[in-house]
């Protein structure tokens, strides 16, 4: 009897402590969480604190946070039961970043030659450069159907789908636009991991300006001496670099150790071992983005580096409203934080469709949209290129597709919790859905499919 109650507390404190220690580790996630989210959605979108407490904060583990905004020094908090208080705060030009690593102060003092844009009137200058749009249709268009398949997006009665923004391009043109109530044309919405696809147009940008190369040795510091010599800046872009990772989101990971409690993201996930040799394994990683956004930043240099963005891309294409948020370190977050309004996601997914060029200027390099759009080997399904999602199918085969009633051709940006942009060549459309998919998805492959049966047949 006795050795069985040694047994019994013994194991009970061994669950203890695993779960004291999973609390540790737990904690400063939900709290990071909160207070960056809260701190993002208030001062670069401009929502109500209370609406955001509600509705991104109070489901799930998340709900046992408390969190509040402090609009004297630009700043959001947040804490668990008191405990594990984290703080993100807001400087213009740059957006949120959570206070990690290094104080307040330092954060605050952190130099940074941001962008400045001309104001410029976007309702006077026709789409897809300014707002301007004409309100006519492209003769062949079903209205009935497109109208239709957008009811469909913002009210599947199979699921609670929470769509905000609708946007669908057709032939260059916008065709259908809907917003949810509390929001409109002028709304940002954070794009999470459709950033990545903004990560692969600056690679396409720099590879064009001759200051990367693709098939060289990824540029990283400390792979010289090791296996990790292999990894190429392609290998990278098609997440096969055989480097260990863990992109898991309930609770203590790789990817939320990176996104809430690191300063310098890239470098982080730069500092981990080899797990399979480069180019054999396919394993999406946010990880493996900010190294791409690491070596970005050092291709450009830090004199240029918080202009460059803007100044060759945002700017080039319309989207004066996209930012992307920068980590304690200084370097942008190309996993996760990027904010525009749905007509400049439009904008973005207009620049892949057209090949990369815009009002005659060829902004990616020639054959980038179609390398970005390329399966890589190692995706098992033909799902995924060079951070884009791909629709193609395992060799070509439609029911391998994710998306079986949309043609192969059709390459997405996607992110967390129900953001998409879906380029589809052939039949000349973007289409932009943007929401807060917590309890339930949207059917994108009915959706788009719907919208594809409105068009010109």
């Amino acid at each position: 009897m006795k050795l069985l109650k040694r047994i019994v507390l013994g194991i009970f404190l061994v669950a203890l402590g695993y779960g004291i220690s999973y609390l540790w580790r737990a904690l400063p996630i939900i709290s990071g969480f909160g207070a960056k989210d809260l701190c993002s959605c208030v001062l670069v979108n401009g929502r109500k604190a209370d609406d955001v407490i509600k509705q991104e904060l109070g489901t799930g583990l998340l709900s046992v946070g408390t969190f509040s905004v402090n609009m004297s020094d630009s700043s959001a908090t947040g804490s668990v039961f008191g405990l594990a208080k984290r703080k993100a705060i807001y400087r213009k030009g740059l957006g949120c970043t959570l206070v990690v690593e290094m104080t307040e102060d330092e954060l605050r003092k952190q130099p940074a030659t941001i962008y400045s844009a001309k104001h410029i009137s976007t309702d006077t200058i026709p789409w897809p450069m300014g707002d301007r749009t004409n309100d006519s249709l492209p003769a062949g268009i079903d209205q009935q159907k497109l109208t239709a398949a957008v009811d469909f997006a913002f009210d599947d009665p199979t699921h609670v789908i929470n769509t905000r923004a609708v946007l669908v391009v057709y032939d260059g043109k916008i065709v259908a636009e809907r917003y949810a109530e509390g929001y409109d044309k002028n709304s940002r919405h954070m794009g999470w991991s459709m950033t990545k696809s903004i990560n692969n147009a600056v690679v396409g940008i720099l590879t064009k300006q001759g200051k990367l190369n693709l098939q060289a040795a990824a540029p990283v510091e400390g792979w010289a001496a090791d296996d990790r010599k292999q990894i190429t800046l392609h290998n990278l872009m098609q997440a096969s670099s055989g480097l260990k990772w863990e992109e898991y989101y309930a609770g203590p990971s790789g990817a939320t150790n990176m996104l809430f409690k690191k300063k310098d993201m890239g470098l982080y996930a730069a500092d981990v071992p080899l797990e399979f040799p480069p180019n054999t394994v396919f394993e999406y990683s946010s990880g493996t983005t900010n190294i791409i956004a690491r070596i970005i930043r050092n291709a450009i240099g830090d004199a240029d580096y918080y202009q460059f963005y803007y100044k060759e891309l945002f700017e080039k294409i319309g989207a004066h409203s996209m930012i992307i948020e920068p980590d304690a370190g200084g370097t942008y977050v190309g996993s996760s934080y990027s904010w525009a309004t749905a007509r400049d996601w439009a904008r973005f997914g207009l620049l892949f469709l057209n090949d990369g060029v815009v009002q005659g200027e060829r902004i990616l390099p020639e054959g980038w949209v179609t390398y970005s759009s390329t399966p890589a080997t190692t995706a098992p399904r033909g799902e995924y290129g060079a951070q884009w999602w791909l629709n193609a199918g395992e060799k070509g085969n439609p029911k391998n597709r994710t998306y079986p009633d949309v043609p192969a051709d059709s390459f997405q940006a996607e992110g967390y919790e129900g953001q998409f942009v879906f380029v589809v060549p052939s039949k000349k459309l973007v289409v932009v859905k943007l929401g807060l998919c917590q309890k339930g998805w949207l059917d994108m492959n009915m959706f788009v499919s719907k919208v594809i049966s409105a068009l010109p047949q």
